[in-house]
């Protein structure tokens, strides 16, 4: 009897750590929202700890269930938030560099050119080869 009230314990202080973490790191990215000087930043703060947050707040709620069909269910819609959420940042902030949204001003200039990114998506793709080949370092 013992062991099992031990056990459930030991559950629910793994399970409400990794829940309180991930409202740590939804908190973080929320203040990274308001906080943080441009688009770019701002997309950086909402993109990695909001998806750490849903992570772990998920995690937690799996520790909390009991092998049935809501541990199923629960990481399903992990997967699609861990799949879905970079997928759409990255396409966003491709959509923002394509139509000339400015950076912030004290930013460094890394010199990618929209254009020729482009350019190099689509030669890599059609060819079915990488943009970087041995030759070419």
């Amino acid at each position: 009897m013992a062991e099992l009230f031990a056990t459930a314990l030991l559950l629910d202080i793994g399970s409400w750590t990794l829940i309180l973490l991930g409202g740590f790191f939804s908190i973080v990215g929320g203040i990274g929202l308001i906080r943080l000087p441009d688009f770019y930043s701002r997309l950086h703060a909402a993109g990695i700890a909001d998806t750490l947050g849903a992570a772990l707040i998920i995690s937690g709620m799996v520790l909390q269930t009991h092998g049935d069909g809501v541990t199923i269910r629960l990481l399903l819609i992990g997967s699609f938030i861990f799949l879905t959420s970079p997928t759409s940042t990255h396409a966003l902030a491709r959509a923002a560099l394509a139509t000339g949204m400015p950076h912030w001003r004290r930013s460094v200039d890394d010199g990618i050119d929209i254009e020729s990114a482009n350019r190099d998506d689509l030669t890599a793709s059609s060819i079915g080869d990488s943009p970087n080949t041995s030759a070419d370092v």
